[in-house]
């Protein structure tokens, strides 16, 4: 019986990682995302601390917020070899230009494990550089949360192929694509006049779902295996940083509440940040799980996302319309 059967949604990332800590050993990890009070800082850290990776890549926005984490790491084990790479999601420049360097550094031969923790959640409406397919702006959320790792992972990607088989990729997801669908028909809230910061950040979430579901439909899990994770609801990280702005948390819970056949009250479930990071590497280092590629995870185990999230016809269409708004093809083929 593998490890992961008996975690629960109280497991901690150390846990975790002892767990499995033959899936860490000599392994080159990406993780985005990973400053201090985060999810990807603590799982970049954890997996330092409890196992042996032989590097960990480590892009982000601000050096500032990377560097505790990353002397951390070096104090822990400084057998691993930490690169930090500028990397801005919201502007495909900085992205294509962070995914380059990687791509292009002869000492990261390949990535086993690639890790999309990056995120906001509940900004005001910002636009960004991407545009729709009739070019119309996109806003900060569905740019930074979906697009931005599209680009990125699309780039780096033959590093990852040259890790297979028992490569991963696994996206950051939340219960919150639970608030909407993908909409197809205006992604960007007719260039803010209809924009709402919930849906917003609901249809990001759906599209991290969606896209671990088209690489698992058209990649052999025993190649690549790609995860989405919900891991929780953490107040302890800065993602709420604009609840001032917006108010989103508490109307968030409010329209969870009015779901009909959902049984989930985030504040009697809070998470603190290893709990969080738990489910990410289950997702990430549970071999058990590899046959299930695309699957969505919650708690540390095999959940049930929303149906439109899990969609084939769905899947297809936001990889094609990905692929234009970013203005490249994602090389998934071998």
């Amino acid at each position: 019986m593998s490890a992961g059967k008996a975690f629960t949604w109280t497991t901690t990332s150390d846990e975790v990682v002892k767990a499995y800590a033959d899936s860490v050993k000599g392994r080159t990890f990406l993780v985005t995302g990973a400053g201090t009070q985060s999810l990807g800082g603590e799982t970049a850290i954890s997996l330092a601390r409890n196992a042996s990776p032989a590097q960990l890549i480590l892009p982000g926005r601000s050096l500032n917020t990377l560097s505790p984490v990353i002397d951390e790491i070096k104090a822990i084990n400084k057998n691993v070899k930490v690169y930090y790479v500028p990397l801005d999601l919201s502007d495909p420049s900085s992205t294509r230009r962070a995914a380059e360097e990687i791509l292009n550094n002869p000492e990261i031969e390949k990535i086993d494990v690639v890790i999309n923790c990056a995120g906001v959640m509940g900004t005001p409406y910002i636009q960004t550089a991407y545009k729709d397919k009739d070019g119309k702006p996109l806003e900060l959320q569905f740019s930074v949360n979906h697009l931005g790792h599209f680009l990125f992972t699309s780039i780096i990607f033959p590093k990852v192929r040259k890790a297979a088989p028992g490569a991963r990729i696994v996206n950051v997801t939340s219960f919150g694509h639970r608030f909407t669908a993908v909409k197809f028909d205006d992604l960007g809230f007719s260039a803010g006049a209809k924009y709402d910061t919930i849906d917003a950040y609901g249809q990001s979430k759906t599209a991290n779902i969606l896209m671990a579901r088209y690489l698992a439909d058209n990649i052999p899990s025993k190649e690549i295996a790609s995860f989405a994770v919900h891991p929780g609801g953490i107040m302890e990280t800065r993602l709420a940083r604009f609840e001032s702005d917006t108010g989103f948390v508490q109307d968030a819970i409010e329209r969870i509440q009015k779901m009909p056949d959902v049984n989930y009250d985030v504040l009697q479930q809070l998470k603190n940040i290893p709990q969080g990071a738990s489910t990410i590497l289950v997702a990430a280092l549970d071999p058990s799980i590899e046959a299930q590629s695309g699957a969505y995870l919650d708690d540390c185990q095999i959940g049930t996302a929303a149906e439109y999230a899990q969609n084939k016809e769905n899947s297809e269409k936001l990889w094609k319309l990905s692929e234009e708004i970013v203005g490249q093809k994602f090389p998934i083929s071998a």
